[in-house]
């Protein structure tokens, strides 16, 4: 009980935004890919080469080939912010957590959508298993329910995401916009590649300790 009344305080206070004083990591250093491991589908059309890069202080994902950029690093409870936008079409990408080791095309984790019009939606990828998702035969979903918040294609989105145990809470440009729980507890944090350029800056995650 003590763990779901704290998760629910994190859920609210996520939502006011009203967690901005706890202390940082920083992902993302602005200049480089340090801290990442760059997953691509060696089947895939485009060079690997050239799907994540910085490119103005940002990180640019081609979105082909398929794949992601994961943290070298894993993490059990934290609160992760992200923003985002899309570099002409708005198409599709994620933000993978408790991602598991062996890295494949599709990872066991559980995916913040970022589709334009699904942005919030909850995926359980690779066998990922999340209360309350229904299979299509490939995945399992979760659909939003705060509604349709996102901005137009050009403009940065803001994704907040609070992970504490076996539940997950996702925040989009200040909606709360999903929650599930799930079996895993820990691993890593990845960007997908999956549709179109995307642009990703601001990536930062504060770590939480349970039973406070």
């Amino acid at each position: 009980m003590r763990m779901r009344f704290l998760f629910a305080a994190l859920t609210l206070a996520l939502a006011a935004g009203s967690c901005s004083r706890e202390p940082r990591t920083e992902l993302f250093n602005g200049r480089d890919l340090a801290g990442w491991v760059c997953v691509t589908d060696p089947e895939g059309v485009g060079d690997a080469r050239d799907a994540f890069s910085v490119q103005n202080g940002n990180i640019r994902i081609a979105g082909s080939p398929f794949g992601y950029m994961r943290t070298e690093e894993t993490y059990d409870d934290y609160r992760l912010h992200v923003e985002w936008r899309w570099i002409g079409e708005a198409t599709n990408s994620g933000i993978f957590q408790r991602v598991q080791a062996g890295d494949r095309l599709w990872p066991e984790a559980v995916e913040c959508q970022l589709q334009a019009g699904r942005a919030g939606d909850l995926l359980g990828l690779g066998g990922a298993k999340i209360a309350g998702a229904e299979s299509n035969g490939r995945v399992f979903i979760k659909p939003r329910s705060g509604g349709e918040c996102e901005r137009p294609a050009g403009e940065w989105n803001c994704a907040e995401i609070v992970c504490v145990g076996d539940h997950i809470a996702v925040c989009v440009n200040g909606v709360l916009q999903n929650e599930c729980t799930g079996s895993v507890r820990s691993g890593y944090i990845a960007l997908q590649s999956e549709g179109g350029p995307v642009e990703f800056r601001n990536i930062w995650l504060s770590r939480l300790r349970r039973g406070i």
